[in-house]
């Protein structure tokens, strides 16, 4: 064999396992540095973001099970009911996941990447009228 028809070979094997590869569901395994919170006030306008509290958290999503949990001190359990398509621009990369948390109360974790911040990532969790927000890494 030349080394065009090994090429090929290894191309088309290449083509065939992306072609026949199942989808699995993941796990992904965050710890935060810190967290802040902003809440709307008594006439519906935003408040100010609380000052950075350093805490060190593990953070998991889980795909398969379609569940993220945050492990504070008061378990966060959150069952994601809608994968938002990824949003990305210039700046981020955005992963959003519409859930209930164990008490049925609907909001949205987001995950966001800033690119232009050494990829620095950080977890929203937006309930509407109140916003948690994580610094994370990966674990």
């Amino acid at each position: 064999m030349n080394k065009k028809s090994i090429f090929k070979v290894i191309c088309l094997l290449f083509f065939f396992t992306i072609a026949t590869h199942k989808s699995f569901g993941q796990s992904y395994k965050f710890t935060t540095s810190g967290v802040s919170v902003l809440e709307k006030n008594e006439r519906g306008k935003w408040g100010e973001w609380s000052n950075l509290e350093l805490v060190n958290l593990v953070v998991n999503l889980d795909t398969t099970k379609k569940r993220i949990v945050v492990y504070s001190r008061i378990i966060q359990v959150y069952d994601i009911v809608t994968f938002v398509p990824v949003e990305e621009n210039a700046t981020d990369i955005v992963y959003s996941f519409v859930c209930r948390n164990i008490d049925g109360e609907e909001c949205t974790l987001s995950i966001i990447t800033r690119k232009n911040q050494d990829n620095r990532k950080q977890l929203y969790i937006n309930y509407g009228d109140r916003i948690i927000l994580y610094n994370i890494f990966n674990a």
